[in-house]
């Protein structure tokens, strides 16, 4: 198993739609046409009312954080070049949770949230950013203006 990744899957014909969003810096959810309800993660059918009418939307990027745990040890690759990290599900804006990795600006923000200094709480504002066409969150930035974290893509960051 040489050089195989744990943090993202393979995709299919089904899901590469947004894997290739996610790699252009868009997070995409699916709604139902028939009851409305946006769901996360992506699937051929809504999970709610069981309908076939579902479609790509393309999410605000905006969530809140509903829980997190500190993970100190993983052996798998990559994680294990990224203990600690915070392992959180968040609430989409649109309502649908998905589980992710809150992320800071650079290794020592990192560590400052992983070691629960950062003042992460149920219910913080986060934005979605992305690492390698994988879609994690970030506090949102307190200044118009904040410059991007390095190797990050914010959706309507200025350029």
């Amino acid at each position: 198993m040489t050089g195989h990744r744990f943090d993202r899957p393979e995709p299919d014909a089904f899901t590469r739609t947004y894997w290739d969003a996610a790699a252009e810096g868009r997070l995409l959810i699916r709604r139902c046409g028939d009851c409305g309800r946006a769901h996360h993660y992506p699937r051929e059918f809504c999970p709610h009312c069981w309908s076939e009418d579902v479609t790509w939307e393309t999410a605000s990027g905006r969530a809140t954080l509903y829980t997190w745990s500190v993970v100190h040890r993983n052996d798998l690759p990559p994680f294990s070049d990224r203990v600690p990290y915070v392992a959180a599900v968040v609430e989409l804006a649109e309502g649908p949770r998905m589980m992710t990795e809150i992320v800071g600006e650079g290794e020592s923000a990192a560590v400052a949230l992983a070691s629960g200094g950062a003042g992460l709480s149920a219910g913080v504002e986060l934005v979605v950013a992305f690492r390698e066409g994988v879609p994690v969150f970030t506090r949102v930035p307190e200044l118009p203006g904040t410059p991007e974290l390095p190797g990050m893509a914010f959706p309507g960051a200025p350029v």
